[in-house]
């Protein structure tokens, strides 16, 4: 199986080198390219010419313009990489009869209420960011081959996070005010990426699995909750923590205006994903402690 992937230095990209390699040849490209390949999601003619070339059986699009508030202030670019860029690959993917992996967000929902979001339920996005990811997603269903991942607070021990900036701030401040009404669940790259190639296998043998997916760890959480876990492990761990337990308020996010506007309910109903593959997903809590413990490890901090 030779398969093409787009976004090697991403958070999920990164991992699914690993994940992917069990299955075959992985080709990994980032927006420089390599040897004449095109990894550039806003070169419509180079992403065509390198699939071509390269004939893959399978495209994984781990790329993404993934900054939401300045989305609000560049929304072309936006919908280029994330709305356009999909729809070519889904183009040439059907031209091969290959499979197209896909990743999504829960932006792509208003996020009102408090049950976990289906993959039936409406969708409504609230920013430039949430309306391209679901522009994206439209045009990656036109191959009749596809798997969409949607997820939700995705974070990685390489590259910034979350929980890494929580704790730089925790080393460094005596006050911490952090979110509290808006509730996802934190999941973590490897787990996406383990979870695709699983999937991925099952595919070849079972090609009616194919369709659109909801992707996140178990459990959910606001990012107060998440932030007050992340520095009591790193308290635990003997790390210089400066902030007192009691000294991170949570506020509202009418306390916090972005441009870009968040949803409250990030959560992801995972039901269909975990039946279709026979997936058991882990708590939340499992993957950020193993993302602590290696940031810990390498010393990321100093």
């Amino acid at each position: 199986m030779k398969i093409l992937l787009f976004g090697k230095h991403g958070q999920i990209g990164w991992e699914l080198q690993r994940s992917l390699a069990p299955l075959g040849q992985v080709i990994a490209l980032d927006r420089e390219g390599d040897g004449g390949l095109c990894g550039d999601l806003t070169n419509r003619a180079g992403l065509a010419g390198t699939i071509r070339r390269l004939k893959p059986d399978v495209i994984v699009n781990a790329a993404a313009y993934t900054a939401v508030d300045k989305a609000e202030l560049e929304p072309e670019l936006a919908q280029r990489i994330n709305g356009f860029a999909p729809g070519i690959l889904a183009d040439e993917a059907q031209e091969l009869g290959a499979w197209l992996v896909h990743y999504s967000s829960d932006y792509v929902f208003d996020g009102r209420g408090e049950k976990p979001w289906q993959e039936s339920d409406v969708t409504g996005p609230l920013s430039i960011y949430g309306k391209s990811k679901l522009q994206g997603e439209l045009a990656v269903a036109r191959c009749s081959k596809h798997l969409i991942f949607r997820s939700s607070w995705v974070y990685a021990a390489r590259g910034q996070n979350f929980a890494k900036t929580m704790l730089q701030l925790a080393f460094e401040r005596d006050h911490l005010r952090v979110i509290n009404d808006q509730i996802g669940a934190p999941t973590g790259a490897e787990l996406v990426a383990d979870v695709t190639a699983h999937a991925l296998r099952a595919v070849q043998e079972s090609p009616q699995l194919g369709g659109l997916y909801h992707l996140a760890a178990e459990g959910n959480t606001s990012w107060h909750g998440y932030a007050q876990y992340v520095i009591e492990q790193a308290r635990r761990a003997e790390q210089p923590v400066r902030v007192a337990r009691e000294a991170i308020v949570a506020i509202p996010s009418s306390d916090y205006p972005t441009p870009a506007q968040r949803p409250f309910n990030s959560r992801l109903d995972t039901r269909k994903l975990q039946t279709a593959f026979g997936l058991s997903l882990p708590d939340w809590q499992m993957g950020v402690d193993r993302v602590l413990a290696e940031m810990f490890e390498r010393d990321v901090f100093k």
